[in-house]
């Protein structure tokens, strides 16, 4: 390199300042040597490179979406509800009528009711049209003695809406319907815990009422029956059963039908065992009852209802498939994953529990493919946390990480249906609170109910996954599914896709739309906790607005935020919501 400089002819005297080029040459002279040193140090690293802030932060998240062809299509019900009998034991069934419970159920449907649980098994059928002379059992006797005359007063001057019976129960009566089941509610825990569960009657009367709500609600009515009246031989034993049936279709009621809940329990709770075997043999009994009768010969069977599979309920389902596999028209299992008496707020949070349910869904799986292949299974009776839930926890924001990330995954790895429990009542897993408003949960499922079709379409994503060490699994904390967006949402024209986006990192995480929905229009639909509570909060905000229901007792219009086109999502820390991609013409949403 040559520097140009001109010099005067005299030497600069003392106080004279020096040339103003020798600056640069003086800098240059410095780099030079520090690469000189570098080199010698063995230091190799090159000089920065100015990057963009989110390459160089890596929190930028490219995403994209195939949508030429589904990977898994679910049933139309995919998210079902469940009630629990126990119900009938705190007298909330009476008020199953409610006009308030009614449209929160609708909002839901199409979907299954199922009704059974712990007590289906203590579950017992009888004809009679008086059941206040007949009810027993604990409960504040200063208004039971005329509290069926009251509800049938109630219901003589029922709306009629669509042939429904729709009532308004008056304030007065609520209030005092709550303090009966407070009072119940600890019998019933007292029960739980020590496993021993008293005998429940249903009569003609309860049954009407809870198909009543089922019907006007929308919902599809599967009644799980009584398993465990056995004859000595330890077969089971269907006078009572055959008895329901019976009624239940001179009223022409439309049900589908299981038998038992949690079979894998029964010594533990009734003393007697049955073997997967006897209990396929029991399933088939069941069909054989329904085949004479004109409106159930060709109703559905689902079963049989197993709990966790760990090593025995599995040989249990082997068993049972073996005998009853092409008997049933869905394999039903059941699933917790915490235990409430010991749960923790931040539990909710931890990716290693929210991965726990696909190990068992490979497990049921292999059973089931293993004798009738392509075999629809459903997952009923999912609950949060054992034991009725725990209060300001398993009913609150933090739940519905859970309770969302187990629809997504259910929906990825191809089951069927996913039941619920509970709608209302039992414990504090419900849906819907004893003052009938909707909580977290609820307020999740509605969205999801609304934007989520049954088609689910495969995720690609880049800058998601850390580099793994070896011996260690790396758990996302974003998880993103995609769905085509529901057909019945006339909001939205076919072809759109729905995303559903849980962020338990500590941070906001940005999400750039890459390929077929890049510089597509989207709809934002973020549901954050509202209040101090935080993620205990029982209530919940979307885009910034609190969800509550109108004062006419109907549902709020959910609306969106519309993002511009080429926007970069941007995801706040510890939430979850649903993002609407319009107009994307995917191929795999534009046909049912």
């Amino acid at each position: 390199m040559r520097v140009l400089c001109a010099f005067p002819e005299a030497m600069p005297s003392s106080n004279s300042r020096p040339p103003s080029c020798l600056a640069p040459v003086a800098l240059f002279l410095a780099l030079l040597l520090h690469l000189f040193l570098s080199s010698q140090a063995g230091d190799r690293r090159p000089l920065p490179v100015d990057r963009a802030p989110g390459l160089k932060e890596k929190t930028l998240i490219l995403l994209d979406v195939s949508t030429k062809n589904p990977i898994r299509t679910v049933n139309e019900n995919f998210l079902s509800l469940q009630l629990d009998p126990s119900i009938i034991h705190d007298g909330w069934l009476d008020f199953l009528s409610s006009k308030r419970l009614v449209t929160l159920a609708r909002g839901l449907s199409p979907a299954f009711l199922r009704f059974g649980g712990k007590r289906t098994d203590f579950l017992q059928f009888q004809n009679l049209r008086n059941p206040a002379k007949s009810r027993g059992g604990p409960g504040p006797d200063y208004y039971l003695k005329n509290y069926e005359d009251d509800i049938v007063r109630s219901d003589v001057a029922l709306d009629k809406q669509k042939g429904c019976k729709i009532a308004q129960h008056p304030d007065v009566m609520l209030e005092l319907q709550r303090e009966k089941a407070a009072q119940m509610h600890l019998v019933l825990l007292k029960e739980q815990f020590s496993n021993t569960y008293s005998n429940l009657i249903l009569t003609a009367r309860s049954l009407d009422k809870l198909y009543n709500f089922a019907d006007c609600s929308g919902l599809h009515l599967i009644f799980a029956l009584n398993a465990m009246r056995r004859n000595p031989n330890n077969s089971w034993n269907s006078s009572s059963a055959l008895s329901l049936l019976k009624y239940s279709a001179s009223k022409k009621y439309n049900i589908s039908w299981e038998l038992g809940n949690e079979p894998n329990n029964y010594r533990t709770m009734h003393g007697r065992a049955v073997n997967g075997s006897q209990l396929g043999k029991d399933y088939i009994q069941l069909k054989s009852l329904l085949q004479p009768i004109r409106i159930y010969s060709r109703a559905s069977l689902y079963g049989p209802n197993i709990g966790r599979p760990r090593k025995n309920v599995i040989a249990l389902l082997d068993g049972f498939m073996k005998v009853a596999g092409s008997t049933v028209d869905a394999v039903t299992w059941q699933h917790c994953y915490i235990d409430g008496r010991v749960v923790k707020v931040m539990d909710f949070l931890k990716t290693r529990l929210l991965d726990t349910l696909s190990d068992q869904i490979r497990k049921i799986q292999k059973v089931v493919n293993t004798y009738t292949p392509g075999k629809k299974i459903w997952l009923e009776g999912v609950v949060t946390t054992s034991a009725g839930g725990t209060n300001n926890l398993s009913d609150s924001y933090a739940a519905g990480f859970l309770w969302l990330n187990t629809l997504g995954m259910l929906a990825n790895q191809g089951i069927d249906v996913v039941i619920r429990h509970s709608f209302f009542d039992h414990g504090y897993n419900h849906l819907v609170d004893q003052n009938f408003n909707p909580l977290p949960d609820y307020w999740l499922s509605l969205l999801y109910k609304r934007l989520i079709g049954p088609k689910v379409l495969a995720v690609h994503v880049a800058g998601l996954q850390r580099k793994p060490r070896p011996g260690r699994v790396i758990r996302d904390k974003l998880r993103i599914y995609a769905h085509c967006t529901n057909h019945h949402n006339h909001n939205y024209v076919r072809g759109s896709i729905t995303l559903f986006i849980i962020n338990l990192h500590r941070s906001r995480k940005k999400i750039k739309l890459a390929g077929t929905l890049r510089d597509k229009l989207v709809h934002q639909y973020l549901l954050q906790p509202y209040g101090q509570e935080g993620l205990k909060s029982k209530s919940v905000q979307l885009n910034g607005q609190p969800l509550v229901m109108v004062d006419d007792g109907t549902l709020p219009e959910l609306k969106p935020r519309p993002l511009r086109a080429g926007r970069t999502l941007v995801i706040p820390p510890v939430t979850m919501g649903f993002y609407v991609v319009k107009n994307v013409n995917a191929l795999a949403c534009r046909y049912r």
